[in-house]
């Protein structure tokens, strides 16, 4: 199984042109037969909180039609980071398209303090299934609560995949996190962060793969989009 992060810096609100980048990317993970994408938190937005009432969708929205369709053509299962309503609120999500699935949707259960009078917390927890492969996902700030990766494990997942917006200031105290759960659940872990400007912060990239040992297995740069790919096959679980 081959997994790709996804690397990318968003344009502020315009969820158009932000679908057409992401588009790019996907294109570059089928031709390199990957088998899962993930793109970073609120990735088609950009972080933007003051933004959330009004960008915000339902999770099954037509106009998120074309990644279903692309994953159905290309076998490919495709993550992205959306503002989502749910009945009365708004949550920061991960919707899930899957090859001739229904959409799904994982939203952050932690939030940061600035988040709390915008957002409402997820409760349910997902596992995406492939084969011997578990996957668990986390969307940023879920990384600072611990039970939150023991669930995970404790669910028999052995791939945790976070979805996060990193600044230069913090990027470092959560590579040290998700490195110290790769390690202590021996399992494989990926994080993918934006670049650039959103929400007021610098975002610093460096979307990193760890082994279940806890090591740095390959990271991207801090300014450029891209993927980062991993194959499982490498990686004896």
């Amino acid at each position: 199984m081959k997994i790709a992060l996804a690397q990318t810096q968003p344009i502020k609100g315009d969820i158009l042109k932000n679908i057409e980048s992401h588009k790019v990317l996907i294109k570059k993970a089928i031709y390199n037969n990957v088998n899962l994408i993930i793109f970073p938190e609120l990735s088609i937005t950009g972080y933007e909180p003051e933004l959330a009432k009004i960008l915000a969708v339902e999770f099954n929205d037509s106009s998120l039609n074309d990644f279903q369709k692309i994953s159905d053509e290309n076998n490919i299962s495709i993550i992205i980071g959306m503002p989502t309503k749910k009945r009365d609120t708004i949550q920061i999500s991960s919707i899930i398209f899957q090859p001739n699935t229904q959409r799904s949707v994982y939203s952050k259960q932690n939030l940061f303090p600035t988040e709390i009078d915008v957002f409402n917390k997820g409760s349910e927890n997902i596992t995406l299934n492939f084969e011997e492969y578990k996957i668990a996902l986390a969307i940023c700030y879920d990384l600072s609560d611990s039970e939150h990766s023991l669930n995970a494990y404790n669910s028999g997942n052995n791939i945790y995949l976070a979805s996060v917006l990193n600044s230069f200031s913090g990027i470092d105290d959560d590579i040290l996190k998700l490195s110290a759960i790769a390690k202590k659940y021996n399992i494989i872990v990926g994080m993918s962060n934006l670049v650039g400007e959103s929400g007021g912060y610098n975002c610093a990239g460096r979307s990193s793969f760890w082994d279940t040992n806890g090591e740095l297995i390959n990271q991207l740069n801090d300014y450029d989009e891209g993927i980062l790919i991993y194959d499982c096959i490498n990686e004896p679980l």
